[in-house]
């Protein structure tokens, strides 16, 4: 069922910003262009501006500069009920003393739609409720609850949807539940969806695109896959997932890789994953994924594959979580160096005190640009 209206487009926000009245700038000037029927996420912590930035795309704040752009139309100084756009928030706001069936029809009989039947019980089946019709809220799971406030949203046919933290309420399994229902939903209706949340995986497991931010500005956009395997920031790569970084020295060139020193060895990797300067002396931040990381004891150090690039250590601790192992490496590049073992084929060997070499791909390295990171930090510890 395709609710798409006519005349719909991109979300298109120029050079929006929004300080208050004590001075406080909660997003800096932005501009963000949000395809029309994507499921696009803002992700952040607590205070980097997401929940401002889309709060001014419903009118709900006034930007302090910059436009507001639903496809043709500027909806910057319009109001809330005038916007093509409707919002789910955290709290569900249903009303308690009317059943779902009236709940989902409320926008209709709002606007003076007569015959309100057919399309309540169409939105009802999109979210799997039609037997629930005549039930009140209260008698409800919370993800049912959440599903009601969605096809409530969604009857008016808006050429957007915002959600702010829409699943915060829900436990982890439910969570997760309503993560790939809101995507069938979404992908369903046609309609773009704008999803504030604070959960990486959240983000990454529904939207088809994220902008992760930081301090008010959008660090990095991009396809969850881009920014988990090419993050550009140290934020990022942290935000997302863990990251083992390690100060290394750029030394030489070898065709399309570079070679790199740190702590006494040498690492290889790729110039096209490396967002720093890449002139010999020049200092990289190189970055690698804890599950990318094979784990070897020292006695089988000779079966390991040539051109994987290696680090020597000792494992400090172990922790077995089911699915993996989880390994804290003291090495001579990283005092703490993660690994996340896949519990397929464990080696007893294995355990704290153990020599190990820590070996991966160099096509899974990537590389930061260490001194804009320690300014970025700079001027964080300065604000």
């Amino acid at each position: 069922m395709k609710t798409t209206p006519d005349n719909s487009g991109d979300v298109r926000l120029s050079g929006i910003s929004k300080t208050y009245d004590n001075g406080f700038t909660a997003v800096q000037p932005l501009d963000l262009t949000v395809p029309e029927g994507s499921f696009f996420a803002l992700l952040g912590a607590s205070g980097c501006g997401k929940t401002t930035t889309l709060r001014m795309i419903a009118g709900l704040e006034e930007p302090s500069s910059g436009t507001v752009r639903l496809g043709d139309q500027d909806v910057t100084h319009l109001p809330p009920y005038k916007r093509p756009v409707n919002t789910v928030f955290q709290s569900y706001a249903l009303f308690p003393h009317l059943d779902i069936y009236e709940n989902v029809a409320f926008g209709l009989r709002r606007r003076g739609v007569k015959s309100v039947k057919k399309q309540v019980e169409e939105m009802l089946e999109l979210v799997q409720l039609g037997e629930q019709a005549r039930k009140k809220p209260h008698q409800l799971s919370g993800g049912q609850q959440q599903r009601v406030a969605v096809a409530r949203a969604l009857i008016n046919h808006p050429k957007v949807l915002l959600l702010d933290e829409p699943l915060g309420a829900l436990d982890l399994k439910l969570r997760r539940q309503m993560q790939l229902e809101l995507k069938r939903i979404q992908t369903e209706v046609g309609i773009t969806f704008v999803h504030v949340t604070h959960d990486q995986e959240e983000a990454m497991t529904m939207a088809d695109t994220v902008a992760v931010m930081n301090g008010g500005r959008v660090e990095q956009l991009g396809a969850p896959t881009d920014l988990y395997e090419n993050p550009r920031t140290t934020f990022v790569a942290n935000f997302l997932g863990t990251s083992n970084l390690i100060e290394a020295e750029v030394d030489t060139k070898n065709g399309a890789d570079i070679v790199l020193k740190a702590g006494g060895g040498k690492l290889v990797l790729p110039e096209a994953r490396c967002s720093a300067p890449t002139t010999a002396g020049g200092k990289v931040l190189v970055g690698i994924r804890p599950e990318k990381i094979a784990l070897t004891h020292a006695d089988d150090a000779g079966s390991i594959p040539e051109g994987r690039n290696r680090v020597t250590g000792k494992i400090a601790d172990a922790s077995f979580i089911g699915v993996s192992t989880q390994y804290v490496i003291d090495t001579p590049v990283c005092d703490e160096f993660a690994v996340y073992a896949q519990n397929v084929e464990r080696d007893g060997r294995l355990v704290p005190g153990a020599d190990v070499v820590l070996h991966w791909s160099p096509a899974h390295t990537f590389g930061l640009d260490a001194a804009q990171d320690i300014d970025a930090g700079t001027e964080e510890e300065a604000a």
